[in-house]
C-alpha cells in the first residue's frame, strides 16, 4: 500500500489541550511508518449540532468530510466531560451521517485508533468505551489498544502513553496491510 491517509479528529477548543496533543503525537508516529496525516481539533471540528441537511454550504464541514472520505484509518481523541465524551467530538461524529451515501458508508472497514482523556481513571475509561460503541455503530474497526489516560496522574501524559499509542499505530498499520 502507498502512504496511507490516517485523519485524528477530537481534542478540545483549547489551545494544546493534552487531547489534541496527544492526537498529533499518534500522527508523528504514523508519520514516522509512512503515512500522510490530517489532524482536525480545535476550531477544524467545531460545528453546529447536527441536523440532517445543516452541512449544506458549509465549508469547515465540508473538508472535514472530505479528509475522512479520503481516509485510510482514523484515530479519535476525547476528554472525558461527566463520564463520556464532549459536545464538540460527539457533533463532529454525529456529521459522519452525511457519509450514509457514500460508496464506503460512514467509517465502513477502517481500522479505528482511540484515545480518552480525563481527571481521573473513571471517566477516561467511560469515554474510552463510549468513543468503542461509537466507532461500532458507525461500522468502523477499533484497534484492540484503546488509550485511556488519566490526565491528574503526575508526569507529562505523551511521554508517559507513548508506548500505548506505538502499540495502537502499529495495530492500524497491521490491519492496513491485511
Amino acid at each position: 500500500m502507498s502512504a496511507p491517509h490516517i485523519v485524528a479528529l477530537g481534542g478540545t477548543l483549547r489551545n494544546q489541550s493534552t487531547t489534541g496533543r496527544l492526537l498529533a503525537a499518534a500522527l508523528e508516529i504514523a508519520e514516522a511508518r509512512g503515512a500522510r496525516t490530517t489532524l482536525l481539533t480545535g476550531d477544524d471540528i467545531a460545528f453546529p449540532h447536527y441536523e440532517p441537511g445543516n452541512a449544506e454550504g458549509n465549508a469547515a464541514i465540508g473538508r472535514y468530510l472530505e479528509a475522512l472520505r479520503t481516509a485510510d484509518a482514523v484515530i479519535v481523541g476525547s476528554p472525558g466531560y461527566h463520564g463520556t465524551l464532549s459536545g464538540l467530538v460527539k457533533t463532529a461524529l454525529d456529521y459522519v451521517e452525511q457519509l450514509r451515501g457514500d460508496e464506503r458508508v460512514y467509517l465502513d472497514g477502517l481500522p479505528v485508533g482511540l484515545i480518552a482523556t480525563a481527571g481521573g481513571w473513571q471517566a477516561s475509561v467511560s469515554t474510552l468505551q463510549a468513543l468503542r460503541t461509537i466507532t461500532h455503530s458507525l461500522r468502523g474497526w477499533p484497534t484492540p489498544m484503546g488509550l485511556a489516560i488519566n490526565v491528574a496522574e503526575p508526569g507529562d501524559a505523551i511521554a508517559r502513553s507513548r508506548p500505548q499509542m506505538e502499540i495502537m499505530v502499529g495495530q492500524i498499520f497491521d490491519f492496513l496491510r491485511r
